[in-house]
């Protein structure tokens, strides 16, 4: 009975939630229903296992009632007992996969998504390998190398690097810049020599002015410092909230579990009653 309801809450739940926005339950209402759904499994289970192990024992006679009572509780009992480790094997065993399979499907619709996005928005082998280098910092040092078009053509020499040339270069200072910006921590102000020699590259690279390269710098360091600080914040109340999650679900599973205990053991003396009636 356990297996079987417990199979059909996973069916009614996968049913009830979408990966869309604003479609399907939210997760609060998901969570509430697990509990209850959970609840409910206990509940009837444990009560048929608990009847069904008082009813079907063979009658005590010359027993003192008590001793009636306590015996069809402990049936009762061992039945739910047995049970719950038998689900649990099963669970961990051939029944798993088949309980955990839509979960897993979802994942990997997910990772299909975010695969085929990366593709679609990747740039050339060398520049990938460089922004992978450089981390999170790579969207802002782009940022810094952006080419001011007027000031470029004013700068120019007229003498032009060889592609691959150009393109090691490019990714050497990058990675570079990368590494001088991830140097210091989230809390700390960018070093003035770092400052200096990163405008001296970006005035290089774009044809601004050394103050202009340097003022630059300064902004999109900060832009860079605060995104980080968002997303270490967002990462930290992400895993608190999982932490939250499986911290409630496993008191409500506790839970759960006292209650068919308790309702196995009382149906079992029910069933004993009408036994010996």
């Amino acid at each position: 009975m356990s297996l079987i309801l417990l199979i059909l809450g996973v069916g009614l739940g996968l049913s009830s939630v979408s990966p869309w926005s604003f479609e399907g339950v939210s997760a609060a209402s998901f969570g509430v229903s697990t509990i209850a759904w959970l609840t409910l499994t206990q509940l009837l289970s444990s009560a048929m296992g608990g009847y069904l192990a008082g009813r079907l024992r063979t009658k005590w006679m010359n027993t003192l009632t008590d001793e009636v009572f306590f015996r069809d509780t402990a049936h009762g009992f061992l039945a739910w007992a047995v049970a719950s480790l038998a689900t649990a094997a099963l669970l961990t065993s051939a029944i798993g996969p088949i309980l955990s399979g839509g979960s897993q499907v979802g994942a990997s619709v997910v990772s299909g998504i975010a695969s085929t996005a990366a593709v679609a928005t990747g740039a050339a082998a060398s520049r990938k390998m460089a922004s992978e280098e450089i981390g999170p910092m790579a969207y802002f040092v782009d940022a810094l190398f952006r080419r001011n078009g007027n000031a470029a053509e004013a700068r120019s020499t007229g003498v032009a690097m060889p592609a691959e040339t150009s393109e090691r270069a490019t990714n050497n200072e990058s990675s570079e810049v990368g590494r001088i910006f991830t140097n210091v921590t989230i809390s700390e102000p960018l070093p003035p020599e770092d400052i200096q020699y990163v405008g001296q590259l970006v005035a290089q690279r774009t044809g601004l002015s050394q103050q202009e390269a340097e003022k630059r710098v300064m902004d999109i360091y900060v832009r860079a410092q605060a995104t980080l600080r968002n997303t270490e914040i967002s990462a930290k109340d992400a895993a608190d909230k999982a932490r939250k999650a499986f911290s409630y679900a496993a008191l409500w599973m506790f839970v759960s579990l006292l209650i068919g205990a308790f309702v196995a053991s009382l149906t079992a003396t029910y069933g004993g009653r009408q036994r010996d009636a």
